[in-house]
């Protein structure tokens, strides 16, 4: 079977799409390097302190003298851990809640103001309270990471689900289907790219929430390192552990972007 080739058109229409992302790659790029330099020059010449606002030259030293003992990817590694184990419970537990919320109208009717008031309550508060009930520990961080994203993503689940398309669930019983083929049938694929969108956002507010618990309850992690470089007046630690965190809250949503990328292949 031979192989269609795109038409003329077609081929002046990826060329342009190619030619347009290389373009707003090279831009980004050289945003960038513009905004480092800028900050550079800043410090160097005194119209910023260097003391408080620190410099790209010596956030690389900091970079690499943390590299060099070991610190950085101790502290790295711990933040991503918490996150990555606070996404997935979210993920879990939001998508099992609001799936059971869908499937019973009563269960549904009772929760949602309850999911309401517990998601707009600011999770800042819970923290010292997570402490006194959980101890200084990874768990209190993670739980407290769960509370930031949990109840969000609940509310935006179930409401998607409820908008569901009401003509295809009647196909699926018209014919001989059951409230199980129209689950997995037509609400979960149909579900699929506001599931992958609210993981997008979901690693956020997990990554945010394990600061706010490192900010009270951690020996090791960038919140930690924020904290204690604050305390020190050590603001180049500061200003390279916002860096660091920065650069890993990219690499997780590019992550989920991949995902999404995929499932839409």
């Amino acid at each position: 079977m031979t192989k269609l080739r795109p038409s003329l058109a077609q081929q002046e229409f990826i060329a342009k799409e190619i030619r347009h992302r290389r373009q707003v790659v090279i831009v980004r790029f050289m945003l960038l390097v513009l905004l480092l330099a800028l900050w550079e020059l800043a410090a160097d010449f005194g119209w910023i302190n260097s003391f408080i606002f620190s410099s790209p030259s010596m956030i690389a030293k900091c970079l690499l003298g943390m590299a060099a003992d070991g610190s950085l990817f101790l502290h790295t590694g711990v933040t991503l851990l918490e996150t990555v184990v606070s996404f997935a419970l979210v993920v879990a537990v939001g998508l099992a809640v609001a799936l059971m919320l869908w499937c019973s109208r009563s269960l549904s009717e009772i929760l949602e103001p309850f999911l309401v008031m517990l998601n707009s309550l600011p999770k800042s508060a819970l923290a010292p309270l997570l402490i006194v009930w959980l101890g200084n520990n990874m768990r209190t961080i993670i739980v407290a990471a769960i509370s930031v994203a949990l109840f969000g993503s609940i509310l935006t689940l179930h409401t998607g689900f409820s908008q569901m398309d009401g003509e295809q669930v009647k196909l699926i019983y018209s014919l001989g289907g059951s409230r199980r083929d129209v689950l997995l049938k037509v609400l979960l694929p149909g579900s699929l790219p506001l599931i992958i969108s609210n993981m997008k956002v979901n690693i956020g507010l997990c990554l945010v929430g394990v600061i706010i618990g490192e900010f009270l309850s951690a020996r090791a992690g960038l919140g930690y390192l924020i904290t204690y470089g604050s305390q020190v007046f050590a603001m180049t630690m500061v200003v390279t552990a916002i860096v660091v965190l920065c650069l890993m809250s990219v690499v997780l949503y590019q992550g989920i972007a991949l995902i999404e990328k995929h499932y839409s292949r």
